[in-house]
C-alpha cells in the first residue's frame, strides 16, 4: 500500500531554479531519504523520473542568521575543539604509549576518521542550515540521533561547567601574595600535611606514587579546601553543595548565556578573546617552563620515541579514542556552528585547518606541562613516572603545586587559571549552542523566544550541576564523566555515519557539497565515509564495552547501583535513536503487517551493515562460519 505523499508548491516558488538529483525516484523510500517541514514529499516528476528542480544557492541563505565574519566561525571551531583534555589528557597519553611513537597512531587515525568525520558533520550542517536534530530531513529515521546528541550535549554541561568553576575558584584564591595551597598553615589542612620543601630526597623518593598521595598542601587544598571531600563517605552521602562553589557556578553559567543569549552575534565575538587567550598564555607558560631546572629531562621523556609500544594494541586504542574526542565530533556542536555559514563557504578547507589547529595543540601543551613535571621531578630527586598524571589531578594539584615554588609564584597561578577558565568557557559555549540551535531548529515556536530558551537551558544546567558541588560530589562528577558522553556519544556518531554514508548515500552527500563548492569531494574523502570511518566507530564501540571498569575515585569503589545510574544516563540518549526511528515507521500510514515488515527490512539492512563493518574490524576468526 502507497503512503500518501505531497507535493511541496515551495520547490516551485522560491526562485531560479535547476537541476536537483538529490533525491531517490521511488516514493517508498521517502521516510528513509528526505523531509521538508515535516512533512514526507515527492512531485510528479518524482514518481515519473524525470528529474526534481531545488532552490538556487543564492537562496540558501535567506532567513538564516550567518557568522558576522568568517574569523568569528573558525575561532568558534577552535575554541570548542581545543579544551581542557588538549591539556590535561594528550600529554600524558603520549608519555605513557611511547612518547614520540604515539604520534604514529595519533595521525593515521586523524586522516583515516578524524578529519572526514569533521569534515561530514561541518559539511552537513552548512547545506541543510539545521541543528542536529532537523539536520535530519536528509533522511527522518535518523532523526533519534539528533535528539540523542543534543541529550549528551545537555549532559556534558551538568559537570563540564563544574570544572570551569572549579578553575575561577582556583584563579579567585590567586590573587593573594601567598597561594593557599603552598604550605600547611591553613584551616583545611590536617597532620598529615606535609610541605614537600621540606622534605628531603631520599624521604620523598621512598613515597610510592607521587602523584596520588594527598599529603601535599596542594593535594589538601583540592580534595579538602575545594571539594571538601573528607566531609562525604561516598555517593551515597553527598552533603549539600559549597555556597563558594555555588557562586563560581553561576558566575560561569551566566557568562555562558550572555554569550551566546542573541546567537552567533555575540559568541563570534567573546570566542576572540576565549579562543586565543590560552595561545598566549601556553606560550608564556612554556617560556617559563623550559628556563626551569630539570625541564629537558621532563621533554625528553615527553618525546623519547619508543616504536616497540605501537605492537601493543592499548596503543592504537588511545590513539583512536583520544582523536575522536579531541576533536568533538557527535556532540552536535560542528552542525550548529556550520549552519549559520554562508552557503558556500569552503567548510572543506575549515576542516582540514580547524583540525590541524587542535591536533598541533594537544602537541604543544604537552612541551608546556611536560617542562613543568621536568621541573617538579628534578626538585624531588624522583623520577618523570612519579609526577606525570593526567585528569584534574594535573591541573589541579600537580600542576599548581609547581607555580607555588617559583618566584612570582601568584602571577604564574593567574595565568595558568585564566588559560584553563578560557579553554572550558568557549567549549562549554559550543556545547549550550548546539542544545539551543538543534531545539529551536525543530521546534519554531522557541525560535521566536530564543532569549527565553537559552535562559531556561542555562538554567537546567545550573540546576543539575549543583549536585556535583556537594562534599560527595566528585563521585558524581566522575560518574557523569564517565557514562553521560562515553559509549553514548560513539553510538550515536556510528549511526550518524551509517545515517549520511548508506541511508542518504554518498553519492548524494557529494552532490549536495559540490552545490555548495563547486566540485565533488575526493575518492580518498568517500572511501572514509562510506567504509573507514564507520569500521573506526564501530571499533572505538567495541573497545569501550569490552574495556569496560566499574567505577573508582582514587581508593573509592563505587558501588554496584551507582554504575547502572551511569548506565541507565547513558541508555538515556542511545534509545532515542531506535525509539524514535520506530515511532517513524509506525507513523507511515499502512497495515500492521506493512509496517511491520518495513520495520523489519531496515532492520536487517543495518545488521548487514554491520556485520560488513565489523569484518573490518575483527579479523575473520573471530566471525561465525556460514553454512555452506
Amino acid at each position: 500500500m502507497s503512503k500518501t505523499v505531497h507535493s511541496d508548491p515551495k520547490l516551485l516558488s522560491v526562485g531560479p531554479l535547476r537541476e536537483c538529483n538529490d533525491l531517490e525516484k521511488r516514493e517508498v523510500e521517502l521516510i528513509l531519504v528526505k523531509e521538508r517541514n515535516g512533512v514526507q514529499y515527492t512531485n510528479a516528476a518524482l514518481v515519473r523520473g524525470a528529474s526534481a528542480q531545488c532552490p538556487s544557492t543564492e537562496d540558501k541563505d535567506v532567513g538564516r542568521e550567518v557568522w558576522g565574519k568568517k574569523i568569528d566561525f573558525l575561532l568558534s571551531v577552535v575554541g570548542f575543539a581545543v579544551d581542557l583534555a588538549n591539556v590535561w589528557r594528550f600529554p600524558f597519553l603520549c608519555y605513557k604509549n611511547g612518547g614520540g611513537a604515539f604520534l604514529i597512531p595519533y595521525l593515521f587515525f586523524l586522516l583515516i576518521a578524524g578529519m572526514p568525520l569533521f569534515y561530514m558533520e561541518l559539511a552537513l550542517g552548512q547545506y541543510n542550515r539545521e541543528g542536529a536534530a532537523t539536520v535530519w530531513k536528509i533522511c527522518p529515521i535518523f532523526k533519534g540521533v539528533g535528539y540523542a546528541v543534543i541529550l549528551i550535549a545537555l549532559y556534558v554541561g551538568f559537570y563540564y561547567n563544574v570544572i570551569i568553576a572549579w578553575s575561577l575558584y582556583y584563579l579567585i584564591s590567586s590573587f593573594t601574595m601567598d597561594l593557599p595551597w603552598a604550605n600547611c598553615n591553613n584551616v583545611w589542612n590536617t597532620q598529615n600535611c606535609t610541605d614537600p620543601k621540606l622534605l628531603n630526597d631520599s624521604i620523598f623518593g621512598n613515597i610510592t606514587k607521587y602523584s596520588k598521595h594527598k599529603i601535599t598542601p596542594a593535594a589538601e587544598y583540592y580534595e579538602r579546601g575545594v571539594l571538601n571531600l573528607h566531609e562525604s563517605a561516598g555517593i551515597h552521602n553527598l552533603g549539600s553543595p559549597r555556597w563558594q562553589l555555588s557562586l563560581c557556578l553561576f558566575v560561569v553559567v551566566i557568562v555562558i548565556y550572555f554569550s551566546i543569549w542573541k546567537g552567533v552575534k555575540t559568541s563570534g565575538k567573546v570566542v576572540w578573546i576565549t579562543a586565543t587567550m590560552p595561545y598566549m598564555v601556553l606560550f608564556v607558560l612554556l617560556i617559563r617552563g623550559i628556563t626551569l631546572p630539570g625541564a629537558m629531562n621532563g621533554i625528553k621523556a615527553y618525546l623519547s620515541i619508543d616504536l616497540d609500544r605501537l605492537k601493543e594494541a592499548r596503543v592504537w586504542i588511545d590513539a583512536a579514542s583520544q582523536i575522536f574526542y579531541s576533536l568533538g565530533a557527535g556532540f552536535g556542536v560542528l552542525i550548529a556552528f556550520a549552519s549559520y555559514n554562508k552557503f558556500n563557504n569552503n567548510c572543506y578547507r575549515d576542516a582540514i585547518l580547524t583540525s590541524s589547529i587542535n591536533c598541533v595543540t594537544s602537541f604543544f601543551s604537552g612541551f608546556a606541562i611536560f617542562s613543568v613535571l621536568g621541573y617538579m621531578a628534578f626538585k624531588h630527586g624522583v623520577d618523570i613516572a612519579e609526577v606525570a598524571t593526567d585528569g584534574p589531578g594535573l591541573v589541579f594539584v600537580i600542576y599548581p603545586e609547581a607555580i607555588s615554588t617559583l618566584p612570582g609564584s601568584t602571577f604564574w597561578a593567574i595565568m595558568f587559571f585564566i588559560m584553563l577558565l578560557t579553554l572550558g568557557i568557549d567549549s562549554s559555549m559550543g556545547g549550550m549552542e548546539a542544545v539551543v540551535t538543534g531545539i529551536t531548529d525543530d521546534f519554531k515556536i522557541l525560535k521566536k523566544h530564543r532569549k527565553l530558551f537559552s535562559f531556561a537551558t542555562a538554567a537546567v544546567t545550573f540546576l543539575a550541576a549543583l549536585v556535583c558541588i556537594t562534599n560527595g560530589g566528585i563521585y558524581v562528577f566522575t560518574m557523569l564523566d564517565q557514562f553521560a558522553a562515553g559509549t553514548s556519544i560513539l553510538f550515536g556518531v556510528l549511526i550518524e555515519a551509517i545515517g549520511v554514508s548508506w541511508f542518504y548515500g554518498v553519492d548524494r552527500f557529494s552532490e549536495d557539497i559540490e552545490r555548495m563548492m563547486g566540485s565533488k569531494p575526493g575518492l580518498y574523502w568517500r572511501i572514509c565515509w562510506k567504509f573507514v570511518s564507520p569500521a573506526f566507530l564501530l571499533f572505538v564501540v567495541i573497545v569501550s564495552i569490552v574495556k569496560f571498569k566499574p567505577l573508582t575515585y582514587d581508593e573509592y569503589v563505587f558501588p554496584n547501583w551507582a554504575n547502572l545510574i551511569g548506565w541507565g544516563v547513558a541508555m538515556s540518549s542511545m534509545l532515542l535513536v531506535p525509539v524514535y526511528a520506530i515511532y517513524k515507521l509506525l507513523s507511515v500510514p499502512g497495515t500492521l503487517k506493512e509496517v511491520s515488515t518495513r520495520i523489519s527490512s531496515q532492520a536487517l539492512i543495518i545488521q548487514g551493515l554491520l556485520l560488513e563493518l565489523m569484518k573490518l574490524v575483527i579479523p575473520s576468526t573471530f566471525l561465525p562460519i556460514p553454512p555452506k
